[in-house]
């Protein structure tokens, strides 16, 4: 009975172990391989090993530091988002507002609405002619709107825009939640110290929730990093003179339009590096602000 139950055991623990080693190891492997290669996709790969000749076409292409520099303008928009987010799960919090169960509903619609909807939706939105945008800028001014879409720095502001309502109601539903946990004897001793709402506020809710910021921002970064959709959807051919394209529409174009897989395994490797660097040096540093109970 013993051996069955061992037998049982190492069957569970097999069954994800197989599915790491063919969904995730292999995969990785096959790609640092390919990066090093002119790999088509058609062609031999072995055959067709080129040693670091991708990385080094990499780092001299103008259009990946466009494309990497274009990605860290987008993340501009996390910390908007993380404070539109905390003050919406402030005002949510008070114990005065109405249909208070509603409001956050409503704001976690977009997070769980298609990616490619809503981007097809906010495109029209920003649409130079007829969009929602432009029609209240030229009843209110007179004038015409910006090329929302169509000019190559505005098109920044309209992803960050786009990127900020997508992902605000994450930001609410979690700040709202750790609001909720800070146990409200704190408050009601800072009250009797003689402070006020905002060192209140500074002194307590910040501290509290700082683990919630930390989490907000990891994700927020790393999703960042991977900006993709809206540009396909939004714009075309990553917007005027690539002014739209991130580093993983950068990787798109390289190994799937133009056919170039190898080249297109090492940016993703390069990207891979960057976002464990990054990562690594926010949890290196989250002792120096995050507070935990």
């Amino acid at each position: 009975m013993a051996k069955h139950e061992e037998r049982m055991a190492w069957l569970f623990i097999a069954s994800p172990f197989i599915g790491f080693l063919l969904f995730m190891a292999y995969p990785i492997g096959f790609a640092i391989v390919a990066s090093f290669s002119k790999w088509t996709g058609i062609n031999s790969l072995i055959k067709s090993m080129a040693g670091f000749a991708n990385y080094l076409d990499i780092f001299t292409d103008p259009k990946f530091w466009k494309s990497m520099g274009t990605t860290i303008i987008y993340m501009i928009g996390i910390p908007i988002g993380m404070a539109l987010g905390l003050l919406i799960a402030l005002g949510l919090n008070s114990p005065n507002i109405p249909l208070k169960r509603l409001f956050p509903t409503m704001y976690y619609v977009p997070v769980v609405s298609s990616l490619v909807a809503v981007s097809i939706l906010w495109s029209w939105v920003f649409n130079y002619d007829y969009g929602l945008f432009n029609t209240i800028i030229k009843f209110l001014t007179g004038k015409h709107g910006p090329n929302w879409l169509g000019d190559e720095h505005m098109v920044k502001v309209s992803m960050i825009i786009f990127m900020v309502w997508k992902g605000l109601g994450t930001s609410v539903i979690l700040y709202l939640a750790g609001l909720k946990n800070i146990p409200k004897t704190y408050y009601e001793a800072v009250k009797i110290d003689g402070a006020n709402a905002f060192q209140s506020f500074r002194a307590i809710t910040l501290p509290l929730i700082s683990p919630v910021s930390f989490y907000i921002m990891i994700t927020s970064l790393i999703g960042g990093f991977q900006v993709f959709v809206e540009v396909q959807v939004m714009t075309t051919n990553g917007g005027t003179n690539y002014g739209a394209a991130t580093i993983v529409y950068y990787l798109y174009d390289k190994a799937f339009k133009n056919q170039q897989l190898g080249y297109g395994c090492a940016v993703a490797l390069i990207l891979a590096v960057i976002i464990f660097i990054i990562t690594g040096i926010n949890f290196k540093g989250q002792d120096k602000w995050v507070v935990t109970e």
